[in-house]
């Protein structure tokens, strides 16, 4: 029998297992939704043991649909929504919930850790923003001090879900950045960012490349699923973006993706360590060795549609929502007069790391239905990617090639927009939408050698190229102006 592997990617919305087989074919997936919870403003934070418990729900359903060939698991690969903060005590249990990339609590935190070190954006490579690892830490400190007493471990998502799977304490290179305490160009803890969040070294997990191996499936796991005594290694795996970027294939300079999920990302692959802090250009290890990344991160992307859609009632209408937009906008003169939205519904990052900038709506008028204020998310949306586009190309990284994926990838109409707005090329891959677990699935093949990295890491076959239209890209112009403008006002507004 053919060995198979399994990525498991740990989602903000939910959580997906996919199980491939040595020629990357598809036998069984599954998906389990998870919980928000938003007790405050500002706040974001999980269970992580609803995270757990989905996971278990998920691969149960792998196992019921292909139960043969689950007995065949060589390789495990683990992605996962990145800079969360999951604080353990010394048993190992849960201390708090977990507060996710999305929290915008620590603004204070965030502030006073750049500040305390006069070299932090050289040794950090970013900014220390709100939605990263260390800001929640010095918050917990700060208005926890209890659970910060206790606290002998800070995890991020996916690696407590490796320590349940195999009792061990282990994080990865692409991970590793988004805490604010890695040494990106040397691929390596910074004891000097540590001491700034008031931690060493004992408070975090060991570090390993993604494509190796990180432990083992623990023998409890292993009785339970029925496997056989040592057959199964957890690889490295990747923040959630990095293992989207190996499922499809960008693994070299210059290689990029633009991701559509509930945040939006624009990833370019480079062979250097790239930085553009002032700029909010995250900059990180890639989750394969000698690689590194660059990304411009929108914080609502296909998110806000679906905020929109709720709003409308039509949460699970969201394709038919799609299609009207789609004849509204075949309108020249409807198109032209549209309200124009900013989509910062949980404060944005890049450009801006302003996580108390709003949503807005503008230009209203009576003659504005629900299919209009749609377009205008819509387009709100790729006016986030064109700032995106506009940051990657200051930090020198040369972009070459762009695959789109993610959920918002399935409508081509939004697709078409994007390559416009941007005014560069997008390839839509075969399985777009299983981009991170299939990234995860392809590094636990790597780790237990099941081939060579240009033989697990090809490219998929390209399902639909968008060309951008030079007419179109001049049409946006001068509403990607009013979109910047506004936002400008409003921060005046605002701070005043």
């Amino acid at each position: 029998m053919k060995a198979t592997f399994l990525g498991l990617d740990i989602g903000t919305s939910s959580i997906k297992a996919l199980l491939i087989d040595e020629q990357q074919t598809l036998i069984a997936e599954a998906s389990v939704p998870v919980s928000i919870s938003r007790p405050k403003p500002l706040w974001s934070e999980q269970d992580p043991e609803e995270w757990w418990q989905a996971c278990l729900s998920a691969i149960a359903q792998v196992k019921h649909s292909a139960p043969k060939d689950f007995l065949a698991l060589k390789g495990i690969g683990l992605s996962g929504q990145q800079h969360g903060a999951v604080f353990l005590d010394e048993d190992g249990q849960v201390l708090r919930p977990a507060i996710l990339w999305n929290d915008g609590r620590c603004g204070r935190e965030a502030e006073e850790l750049q500040a305390s070190l006069p070299d932090f954006l050289e040794r950090a490579s970013n900014l220390a923003m709100v939605g990263f690892t260390a800001p929640k830490v010095l918050w917990v400190r700060r208005h926890e001090p209890d659970v910060f007493k206790k606290t002998r471990k800070i995890l991020l998502p996916k690696d407590y879900i490796r320590f349940r799977l195999s009792g061990a304490y282990v994080a990865e290179m692409s991970d590793a950045g988004g805490t604010l305490w890695h040494d990106i160009a040397g691929r390596k803890w910074d004891d000097t960012l540590l001491a700034a969040s008031g931690i060493d070294r004992s408070y975090v997990a060991d570090l390993v490349e993604g494509s190796e191996i990180s432990a083992s499936l623990s023998d409890e796991l292993l009785l339970d699923w029925g496997l056989p005594k040592n057959a199964v290694v957890i690889a490295g795996g990747a923040g959630d973006n990095a293992a989207a970027a190996v499922g499809i294939g960008a693994v070299k300079g210059g290689e990029g993706l633009l991701s559509m999920g509930t945040s939006g990302v624009l990833f370019a692959v480079t062979d250097r360590l790239l930085t553009k802090p002032e700029r909010v250009l995250n900059a990180m290890c890639h989750a394969l060795p000698n690689r590194w990344h660059v990304m411009g991160v929108t914080l609502s992307a296909a998110s806000a549609l679906s905020w929109f859609a709720d709003l409308l009632g039509k949460g699970d209408q969201v394709g038919a929502l799609i299609a009207e937009v789609q004849a509204f906008a075949n309108d020249p003169a409807q198109r032209a007069n549209a309200p124009i939205f900013v989509p910062y519904l949980t404060g944005e990052r890049t450009p801006h790391n302003d996580p108390e900038a709003n949503g807005i709506f503008a230009g209203l008028r009576a003659q504005h239905n629900q299919v209009a204020m749609a377009y205008a998310v819509m387009e709100g949306v790729a006016f986030c990617f064109a700032d995106d586009f506009d940051v990657l190309a200051d930090s020198g990284a040369a972009l070459k090639s762009c695959f789109l994926v993610g959920g918002g990838a399935r409508s081509q109409f939004w697709g078409q927009m994007l390559a416009d707005v941007i005014g560069f090329p997008l390839d839509l891959p075969a399985g777009a939408e299983t981009g991170a677990a299939l990234g995860a699935a392809r590094l636990g093949m790597l780790a237990a050698n099941a081939g060579s990295e240009l033989e697990i890491c090809f490219k998929p076959d390209i399902k639909l190229r968008y060309q951008p239209d030079r007419a179109e890209k001049e049409f946006y112009q001068p509403r990607l102006k009013r979109f910047r403008a506004l936002y400008d006002a409003e921060r005046r507004t605002r701070l005043t």
